[in-house]
């Protein structure tokens, strides 16, 4: 059977230097072939330059329903990319046009490949094949209008409307929580097998990819380092890097992890409630959070889970007066914690959040030894510059680093900058709000066991707020679930784990695994 897409000791430059090296590969009509590596591995430059899409120069030979890719002119690699190839992009928002509606976006789709204009029927075909709930509605919608999960599957239709014989999605669930990811990889699964389409695979998650791709090629610095049938791979990889990205994955099948003791009741939330206006004139305010309360105790972790839009993120921001509260108290040691407008500075000292983007969430203008003493400055502490070397070597920092700024670090080193800006006032508590779904799964392994050190160390309780169960599963003792607003479940982890008693909970349970 001849291949969709061939490639033939394929190599990528970029400014001189080879980002991918003699990569070879060959997907077949029906097959899905997964490319997996940590960032900066050359997954993503192995097809974006072969491709005309990035600023890459390919060498090597690389063939799409046999007539060649690479050498190809602008011209004709526009038209074959528009025949024959359709592209699911990692960042669905930033990826569809802020003043198009889902019309326009799927018509430009249909019309890529010198189709004739699809109708209103044609439109909503499209969105009903890939899952999405009324979509004559969400025709007339623009993409911020849509969750996470309703524009990656806008991306989808859009790829496959002009029904492509190969598909490449680049990591197509990288920003979906757990219940999202696998509905989106099963759609793509059965769309690729119903169809006949050849599917080229990105990921950094050889766990989530093992499902659905026959074969899985593990990319290191540009080389092949390993190939083979997935459900191999997955159970004896060869190399010492596959064995080391799987075993970053965490998994709910993992040995139960040692926790700390807990101490006393540090943090205690009762009948939190945050609503917010919805657009229109006089139109009703959408209740985020709805009669929520937690406890969490000295050295204690504990998980917020839930799907996106089930008001975790809210209500940890409402607890810890980064958001607005319409009602509830909290109280820290026993004592009642101010609203937010009157909150001080020295009453945010004992408990700090790391937040999800790491890079987004650092001052761009500010040196890196600036951003972690800012906390302390603001409490007139001050921070020496030995101080926070010192901090800094604690969370994994070279000192050669204090001097740099946001936009020359890693996604991980800057996310080790975040936690060192958190620990600068010796807080009880660390706020994590997705702390590590924006790494890949290598950082995000080394993130955890930080954590992971700092909680046995300095025995810091965290309110960790995730989507992910097996990630909570590595540091929490306890799991809080919730759903449209409410704490449906909650207790020990483990417990809650074995034996679910919601729908919702066993469904992020199914996703984890």
């Amino acid at each position: 059977m001849t291949a969709v897409l061939d490639y033939r000791n394929v190599t990528v430059a970029i400014e001189g230097r080879k980002v991918v090296q003699n990569l070879n590969l060959a997907i077949a009509p029906s097959e899905c072939v997964a490319l997996v590596g940590e960032s900066g591995s050359g997954k993503s430059q192995s097809w974006m330059a072969p491709f005309g899409l990035s600023p890459g120069v390919a060498g090597g030979e690389a063939y799409l329903c046999g007539e060649p890719v690479i050498g190809a002119d602008a011209a004709s690699l526009s038209a074959l990319r528009a025949r024959h190839a359709g592209f699911v992009f990692q960042q669905p928002l930033t990826s569809l046009s802020p003043h198009l509606n889902i019309a326009a976006h799927l018509t430009e789709a249909f019309c890529q490949a010198g189709a004739a204009l699809p109708d209103q029927d044609t439109l909503i075909a499209a969105l009903v094949d890939v899952g999405i709930d009324r979509p004559a509605e969400r025709l007339r919608q623009f993409p911020h209008r849509l969750s996470g999960g309703q524009r990656q599957r806008v991306m989808i239709a859009m790829a496959l409307a002009h029904r492509p014989a190969l598909l490449i999605a680049d990591e197509p669930t990288t920003a979906l929580d757990a219940t999202l990811r696998r509905e989106v990889m099963d759609l793509l699964n059965r769309l690729c097998r119903d169809r006949g389409m050849a599917m080229l695979l990105i990921s950094h998650d050889l766990a989530s990819v093992a499902s659905i791709a026959d074969r899985i090629i593990i990319m290191r610095q540009g080389d092949m380092i390993e190939t083979g049938p997935s459900d191999q791979i997955l159970s004896q990889p060869t190399s010492d890097y596959g064995r080391e990205l799987l075993a970053a994955t965490p998994r709910l099948t993992d040995p139960i992890p040692v926790r700390p003791v807990i101490g006393a009741a540090l943090l205690a939330a009762q009948d939190i409630a945050v609503s917010f206006p919805m657009p229109g004139w006089r139109r009703p305010h959408l209740q985020a959070v709805a009669d929520a309360s937690l406890m969490v105790h000295e050295g204690e972790a504990v998980a917020i889970v839930g799907g996106s839009g089930s008001g975790k993120s809210t209500l940890a921001r409402a607890i810890a007066r980064l958001g607005p509260c319409d009602a509830g108290e909290v109280t820290w040691r026993g004592l009642p914690l101010p609203p937010r407008a009157k909150m001080q500075a020295h009453d945010r000292a004992g408990f700090q959040p790391v937040f999800q983007d790491p890079v987004a969430s650092l001052d761009p203008r500010w040196r890196v030894a600036d951003i972690i003493a800012e906390p302390a400055h603001h409490l007139g502490r001050g921070a020496s510059r030995q101080f926070v070397l010192s901090i800094m070597a604690e969370c994994g920092l070279d000192a050669n680093l204090a001097d740099r700024r946001p936009h020359e670090l890693s996604g991980g080193q800057a996310q080790r900058v975040a936690i060192a800006r958190a620990l600068i006032t010796d807080p009880a508590m660390l706020i994590l709000d997705e702390a590590t779904s924006a790494l890949d799964v290598l950082v995000a392994g080394r993130i955890l066991d930080l954590l992971r050190r700092l909680q046995r160390e300095r025995r810091l309780a965290m309110l960790m707020i995730t989507h992910d169960l097996a990630v909570a599963r590595q540091l929490c003792h306890r799991v809080i679930v919730m759903d449209q607003g409410r704490i449906i479940e909650q207790g020990d982890t483990e417990m809650l784990i074995r034996a679910p008693h919601t729908d919702i909970s066993r469904a992020l349970i199914a996703a984890s695994q």
